[in-house]
């Protein structure tokens, strides 16, 4: 099976972004390729089931059926009925994610399919490049600037984390990843945290290994819980802290950025704690802990500027 995926930073908030594309009989407001498009039996845009019936600038005709669409999480899915190019199995998914530094939107493109084997390749790279990233191509100057709509709430009114944060690297989600990946290196790009080492001398690799250091001066034991390299996404548990928290579980993972060859980083962090201790806690935690571990990590490895 083929995949073809392409992603991008887009210069809007989420809510912005998603109120122009969540419109699935929308292409021809914002991409030139599409020049009319209708919703077959005069249904709505966002009814899952409906058929969009639209035609390209070079004359072709093509239907395709909304499969799923989340407001919750900013992503629709969709399949061909009528298709575009000679493929079979055809499932393209649309899917937003915030980056909370600077307020923009992460936006990536996917679909798989199978191809036939003399075609092997070939529309990988044409629907990658000349459908899923000149789209994108198209809608950066359309809500560049863009202000969310008046009432829009994010992630339905509640985060999916206690914190939930994200920012752009500059270097390629695998050498990023090889920087994070490392358990007991933390220490090594980020400021507040020394004497870092895995208790028992234990391989930085090893999930349920333990990481022993210091945070600004006061003692934490860490312990993992889960490695990814096909994700490029761990996760760890607070076994040993002096923080007015409980059951702290925390982890980051890394999107590719294809469009400049750079890197979304996301750090996300739960935690049980009272209501007074969240006020401090929750911001503390976002800026000095996930974000600036993200930003030095680019600074001193990655930086363009």
């Amino acid at each position: 099976m083929a995949r073809a995926f392409a992603s991008t930073i887009l210069d809007a908030p989420i809510e912005a972004v998603w109120s122009v594309i969540r419109d699935f009989n929308g292409l021809p407001s914002w991409n030139p390729a599409v020049t009319r498009s209708e919703i077959e039996g005069g249904l709505a845009s966002d009814v899952v089931g409906c058929i969009r019936s639209f035609h390209l600038a070079n004359g072709a005709h093509v239907r395709e059926r909304l499969l799923s669409l989340s407001d919750r999480d900013y992503s629709f899915a969709y399949n061909f009925e009528t298709p575009a190019f000679p493929v079979e199995n055809y499932i393209a998914r649309v899917k937003l994610l915030p980056v909370t530094d600077g307020d923009r939107t992460y936006a990536e493109w996917e679909a798989v399919f199978d191809e036939a084997p003399e075609d092997r390749g070939k529309y990988v790279e044409i629907i990658g490049q000349h459908v899923f990233q000149a789209g994108w191509d198209a809608l950066k100057p359309v809500v560049a600037g863009r202000a969310a709509p008046a009432g829009a709430q994010r992630w339905a009114g509640f985060p999916p984390n206690k914190v939930w944060c994200s920012t752009v690297l500059d270097g390629p989600a695998e050498a990023v990843w090889q920087v994070i990946r490392d358990f007991a290196g933390m220490g090594a790009w980020h400021d507040d945290i020394t004497e870092m080492h895995m208790i028992g001398g234990g391989r930085s690799d090893q999930v349920s290994g333990t990481r022993d250091f210091r945070f600004s001066g006061s003692p934490l034991h860490e312990k993992l819980l889960h490695l990814d390299d096909a994700e490029r996404s761990f996760s760890y548990c607070i076994t040993r802290c002096e923080m007015p928290w409980m059951n702290y579980v925390s982890g980051a993972r890394l999107f590719p950025v294809t469009d400049g060859n750079r890197t979304l980083g996301v750090w996300t962090g739960d935690w049980l704690a009272s209501p007074q201790d969240d006020v401090a806690l929750i911001p503390n935690t976002e800026r000095n802990v996930y974000l600036k571990a993200l930003r030095t990590v680019n600074a001193r490895h990655f930086s363009r500027a």
